[in-house]
């Protein structure tokens, strides 16, 4: 035995937030892509929140180490699988770990890098794509599905703490659906968040989306769905109130107002936010909060929408949702998980393919 009694020093306790870290987002690590053996033994292994980004960075060179050296080998397939699971590890390095921004960045750089690698290699094959923007650009991955030709296009919208590297089991099953799928860093986001702070008015940036999208020959135009996770499920409703190119929208787990729902948030929610709106004070950015909000503009809703929600959502009360569905003008389905939590995370099998199915149809996709 190590405890007090035999002599041995007894494990200390994780502080607050490495515990809130692991309570929040255990589901979503795993249905995004990390392996569970993974993450429990690095969140077991974690006491100080100041050592989460270099664990996770350092179990994440273990999977880049396997991805190169199959590419050395010349087994692509598996070198992207591997690099891909290595991106998704260091972007949970630096997810919401604003305390240390050159650290942070760092391991951003790497999930960047390891996801770029792997797009020729994955099936089927992701292309890296600059969607101009405010006189620099956004940075997206394209993906289309095998053997269809001009496909409709699902355009991802991160969250607060997303970035377009975390999306390989969410975009799936679109793909598998005859959806090509387009997940971007906007505003405040991943590889934009360093130049562009967060805004409400996001449907900005959803027009630079569709405006790029009408340039190429090779997806539909004429197609376009938004999904939108977390702070996206307000991103994504709110630019298609707007941006009336959109004909279908999928919106989890989203806020209807976040300054209504920011007493509630994580400490580390909260400071990434402050950071992601470059602002300098817990002040300012509560009260920049109030400024993503769907009054009065979720009622100019009109494309078909389709709203999901976790009834045990600790960040984003369900009650957000409801409202969301309420008060949109256009048809709605609402699907409230009884025993779901945030992003429904928890049970990915009641949703997923669920909305995947109704956006292929509102979409007019067909499959491979």
């Amino acid at each position: 035995m190590n405890d007090a009694k035999s002599g041995g020093a007894a494990k200390p306790v994780p502080d607050a937030r490495v515990r809130a870290a692991v309570s929040h987002w255990a589901p979503r690590f795993v249905s995004n892509g990390v392996a569970l053996g993974d993450f429990e033994e690095v969140t077991g292994a974690l006491d100080r929140w100041e050592d989460w980004c270099a664990a996770w960075c350092n179990r994440a060179a273990v999977h880049e180490a396997l991805g190169r050296e199959a590419l050395a080998n010349g087994h692509g397939l598996s070198a992207g699988e591997h690099l891909t699971r290595a991106g998704v590890y260091y972007h949970f390095a630096k997810f919401v770990f604003v305390n240390d921004v050159a650290q942070m960045r760092a391991a951003h750089e790497k999930a960047v890098a390891c996801r770029t690698l792997a797009l020729p290699y994955i099936r089927p094959h992701g292309e890296r794509v600059a969607i101009p923007y405010m006189g620099k650009v956004l940075a997206g991955i394209l993906r289309k599905p095998e053997g269809i030709a001009r496909p409709p296009v699902v355009v991802m919208i991160m969250g607060l703490d997303s970035a377009k590297e975390e999306m390989e089991t969410n975009e799936e099953v679109f793909l598998a659906r005859g959806l090509a799928t387009l997940a971007f860093d906007g505003p405040g986001q991943g590889e934009a968040e360093y130049d562009f702070p967060i805004r409400g008015d996001y449907e900005a940036a959803v027009k630079a989306v569709a405006d790029w999208i009408e340039t190429r020959g090779d997806i539909d135009a004429a197609r376009i769905g938004l999904w939108g996770v977390s702070l996206g499920g307000y991103y994504a409703p709110r630019a298609a109130a707007f941006e009336k190119r959109i004909k279908a929208c999928i919106a989890l787990s989203g806020p209807y107002d976040w300054a209504e729902a920011w007493e509630g948030l994580p400490g580390l929610t909260r400071e990434a936010f402050r950071v992601r709106s470059h602002l300098k004070t817990a002040e300012d950015a509560k009260r920049h909060a109030a400024s993503l909000s769907l009054k009065g503009v979720a009622s100019r809703i009109a494309c078909p929408l389709f709203v999901v929600a976790g009834r045990l959502d600790r960040i984003v009360p369900w009650e957000h949702a409801q409202r969301l569905a309420q008060q949109a003008a256009g048809p709605v389905e609402f699907l409230l998980v009884e025993d779901g939590n945030h992003v429904v995370n928890n049970r990915i099998y009641r949703y997923r393919p669920q909305s995947a199915d109704w956006m292929a149809e509102k979409l007019g996709a067909r499959l491979t």
